[in-house]
């Protein structure tokens, strides 16, 4: 005769063997990785392909001609249909991509293959989880040579940075065969963010890299037909570039003015009004400026940079305290807050200083506009409008004419 079990024994012997089972899960068998979103950035300087998964990519790649392709095998991953996506986004536009083919290679592995229109330098590295992004494996693919002699100089730049050996002394910053007319002031716009990077993000779902690129456009429109100043650009596309790229790119063009465009976020969605910083190297004027300092110095793990450390900016730190290009900052700050005033509430009416890694070239006078702030309801409105953005544009125009005026007398 069957013996009986006792219902609490039962239950008990029920509870070891889930744990028992339990542990088994998750000590004999690896959690396997899955996609869990996939992005395609071309751009003329170089194209980013993003894959954001759950857990670390394991993986390995090959060139191989003939057609020319990059293949790309992923370890511990299964296809499924946020990676199968990847196929539809490639552009015809793209410089570098023709296709992307991917699919299950065997029972552990997915193969990707990006099928090229030229030959590429491709990079690729995985980026830790922050702010809102997974881990993520980056694939940047750079063009192997320059076509032009006139071609943008940061072509040159993104490729010593990513070698490593981008400094003082480096001909791709020191020997750049621009002709500089001494009759002109070199005005460098810098559109923060963009690319992987969207920067502060509204309530409305407004997006800080493509409001700030607007503005900029818009300024430069407006510069172009001033007589007595050349201007240039960052970037003008959506693509992202390192805070020590942009930086460069200001000093390889010989820049006399430098200034970085923005509309944070702050915690507070009643926080508003119109900023403009300059460096500080000594900590920052007040406790939001160092918040935005910081905010704003994560673009490049945000973006994505392959390389850590900072021993450029850190070796330059110890030129800044050159007096005339700090003193020359202010000025400028102070004369570009003067005109915004007329457009904007001020969120302060003096210049504030905080540590923007963006601001520390040495040799140029730079500063950092908030435009206004993005996470205000009622200024993330304004914002989108062509009327305020042409209002903020013609502001910093006036400023930088003050700023050139008070400097020939």
């Amino acid at each position: 005769m069957p013996t009986s079990i006792n219902p609490t024994r039962r239950l008990l012997i029920k509870g070891i063997a889930a744990v028992c089972l339990l542990s088994a899960t998750r000590v004999g068998f690896a959690a396997q990785a899955q996609m869990v979103a996939v992005r395609v950035w071309p751009s003329s300087t170089y194209t980013r392909v993003t894959l954001e998964s759950n857990l670390l990519l394991s993986y390995k790649q090959y060139m191989l001609t003939n057609p020319r392709r990059l293949v790309i095998d992923i370890d511990n991953l299964y296809l499924n249909s946020v990676f199968r996506g990847i196929t539809t986004l490639v552009k015809a536009e793209d410089p570098y991509i023709k296709l992307i083919r991917v699919g299950q290679f065997n029972t552990k592995t997915v193969r990707l293959v990006i099928e090229l229109k030229q030959d590429v330098n491709p990079n690729l590295f995985t980026l830790k989880p922050i702010s809102e992004f997974k881990n993520r494996l980056v694939i940047d693919l750079y063009p192997v040579q320059k076509n032009t002699a006139d071609e943008d100089p940061l072509v040159a730049l993104l490729e010593e940075f990513n070698k490593g050996s981008l400094d003082d002394n480096d001909p791709a910053v020191v020997n750049q065969p621009i002709v500089k007319d001494r009759n002109k002031i070199v005005v460098v716009l810098d559109p923060g963010h963009g690319g992987e990077d969207p920067g502060a993000i509204g309530y409305y779902k407004t997006r800080e890299k493509d409001v700030v690129l607007q503005i900029a456009r818009r300024l430069r429109d407006l510069l172009v037909k001033e007589k007595n100043i050349t201007v240039h650009m960052t970037r003008d596309e959506d693509v992202f570039l390192p805070l020590r790229v942009r930086v460069e790119k200001a000093r390889a063009l010989r820049a006399d003015l430098f200034i970085s465009i923005h509309a944070d976020a702050f915690t507070k969605r009643n926080v508003k009004g119109s900023s403009v910083f300059a460096l500080s190297t000594k900590g920052a004027s007040s406790s939001a400026a160092n918040y935005l300092a910081q905010t704003q110095n994560e673009a490049d793990e945000i973006g994505g940079v392959s390389r850590s450390g900072d021993h450029y900016l850190d070796h330059t730190i110890l030129d800044l305290v050159q007096t005339i290009t700090k003193s020359n900052s202010m000025v400028l700050g102070s004369t570009v807050l003067n005109k915004m005033k007329h457009v904007n509430t001020l969120h302060n009416s003096r210049v504030e200083t905080a540590g923007f890694a963006v601001l520390k070239a040495p040799d140029v006078p730079s500063i950092l506009v908030e435009t206004a702030f993005i996470s205000n309801l009622n200024e993330e409105k304004k914002l989108k409008t062509a009327a305020f953005q042409n209002q903020i544009a013609k502001a910093m125009l006036d400023g930088i004419k003050e700023y050139v005026k008070l400097r020939k007398n």
